[in-house]
């Protein structure tokens, strides 16, 4: 099988079940959106070191998930309106999202202030990560009616929360310093 189709040259690409879209249509930016986040996850985690932390293992078997499910999430938002899903998200993600948030945030010290993406390379692109998220969030959210499962937004938003705590756990286990928002510019 070639990697390339040429069916894209004219700027149009295909979602789940066939439906021809426009290349700049609100569903692909969406589902893009997903799949860049995704990257932006793994270059992050290519920072981190077998022997960073003990305990590690743990915290990338979970995000390895995370990228999973999200690409899942990419999956339900190329999925036309009224079609079904090959793999549906629900509650159960979100419930396991919120569990790895409190049992992260538990470690660290609490936030007085707002800080900067900052500190370790794993951390720095986790924040950077958080920020794609977002993005794809606010795509998901325009497209409204067309999104098939509710869960989609929820499961956006909660993962941008726990990719800050994860930026921030990251730097708390191997050293890295967060800059706290200077008021001074």
């Amino acid at each position: 099988m070639r990697i390339y189709t040429r069916s894209g040259d004219k700027g149009e690409t295909s979602l789940i079940y066939g439906q021809r879209v426009p290349k700049d249509d609100l569903r692909v930016e969406a589902y893009g959106t997903c799949d860049e986040a995704n990257s932006a996850i793994g270059v992050a985690l290519s920072h981190l070191k077998k022997e960073d932390w003990e305990g590690k293992d743990a915290f990338m078997d979970n995000m390895k998930r995370i990228q999973t499910v999200l690409f899942h999430v990419g999956a339900e938002l190329a999925t036309p309106k009224g079609k079904d899903v090959m793999w549906e998200l629900n509650k159960k993600h979100i419930d396991d999202l919120e569990q790895a948030i409190d049992q992260w945030d538990q470690d660290l010290a609490p936030l007085k202030n707002f800080i900067l993406p900052s500190g370790h390379q794993a951390s720095a692109g986790l924040h950077l990560a958080r920020t794609v998220v977002r993005r794809a969030e606010r795509s998901a959210v325009g497209l409204g009616e067309e999104v098939n499962n509710p869960y989609v937004v929820s499961y956006l938003n909660r993962l941008s929360d726990l990719l800050f705590v994860a930026a921030r756990y990251v730097n708390q286990k191997v050293g890295g310093e967060e800059t706290p928002l200077s008021p001074d510019v």
